[in-house]
């Protein structure tokens, strides 16, 4: 238990990665209020919206109205994601993202092919375009995240092996035009991971690339998420992405009625139990939550927004 960090990082993306699996429309006014509540408990990274075209994710129809009315708080660090050169430009105009660049590639040819129309190889082909669109929207280059790394519900088990080359080519290309990934966000996008499984790799990441930092964006889709997080904190992972109640899931990774991300909530209050400061107010991390179970308007799979945090059970009476 030694290697459990004293810290830990969470990414909240429940707002984007949440709205966008929900089948309904989300009034604008509503996603706006949960950003908002987000940024009041003590979170420092919140990812607001999708840039997607409307066509494939219709929910994110509304990208720019969210931007321009959501308020961005002091120390708060907000983000949005693209899935082409269009959507960077449409992030970047609206002025109110701290935009970080990565070369994005996914684990499986299927999965890619549905999540950004290309296959791996043309992905990789593509990857100086990418990096040029970065420069020329003096947009910085930070990192390489890999989705779909832990296994895929169209191939089946991804190789460790096909994981590590894929992170090289990111980290490669990254060097060839002068910059160095700081960062490798490393997604289990269909919920295939278990705790070895997370150890093993991290493990094998850590031991080649040992200056990096791990970014793990977890879901829960098969209810082994909060034990896939314990075994990251093991291993001495400090940054995770999460989504608030349990928001989310993939859209594109055909298992619509999935539990979604690993729960902020349900993370903030186990770190917290073991002595791991997060910098978040768990009780206003609750009512957000609560929010956002109100705002899409059925029930959502976090623990602690039911079971309440232990603070009020342990004052003296």
């Amino acid at each position: 238990m030694s290697d459990l960090p004293r810290f830990v990082s969470l990414r909240e993306v429940g707002p984007r990665e949440g709205f966008q699996f929900e089948r309904g429309p989300i009034p604008t006014d509503r996603k706006v209020a949960l950003v908002d509540a987000l940024s009041e408990t003590g979170l420092r990274y919140v990812q607001v919206t999708n840039f997607a075209h409307p066509r494939w994710i219709p929910q994110m129809a509304d990208a720019e109205e969210v931007a321009a009315r959501f308020e961005r708080k002091p120390g708060v660090s907000y983000d949005a994601i693209y899935l082409n050169e269009r959507g960077l430009e449409r992030a970047v105009a609206t002025g109110k993202f701290d935009l970080r660049g990565r070369l994005a590639l996914t684990a499986t040819d299927t999965f890619s092919k549905r999540n950004t129309n290309k296959t791996i190889a043309e992905t990789i082909a593509a990857l100086p375009q990418q990096i040029a669109a970065y420069e020329r929207l003096d947009v910085p280059l930070e990192g390489v995240s890999l989705m779909a790394a832990f296994g895929c519900n169209y191939e089946g088990d991804v190789p460790l092996a096909r994981v590590l080359e894929l992170l090289a080519v990111g980290i490669d290309t990254l060097a060839e035009h002068g910059y160095a990934a700081q960062w490798l966000q490393i997604a289990d996008s269909m919920g295939w991971a278990n705790p070895l499984q997370i150890k093993r790799l991290v493990g094998s990441v850590r031991e080649r690339w040992p200056e990096r930092r791990l970014i793990l964006h977890l879901h829960d889709t098969r209810g082994t998420g909060l034990a896939n997080v314990f075994a990251a904190l093991v291993m001495g992972v400090d940054t995770l992405d999460t989504a608030v109640g349990g928001l989310g899931g993939c859209p594109f990774a055909g298992h619509r009625d999935a539990a979604g991300n690993v729960c902020t909530e349900d993370i903030v209050f186990m770190c917290h139990e073991m002595g791991i400061e997060t910098g978040v107010d768990l009780d206003a991390l609750i009512a957000a939550a609560r929010l956002a179970e109100e705002v899409v308007g059925h029930p959502l799979p976090g623990k602690v927004m039911k079971g309440g945090s232990l603070s009020r059970y342990r004052r003296p009476a």
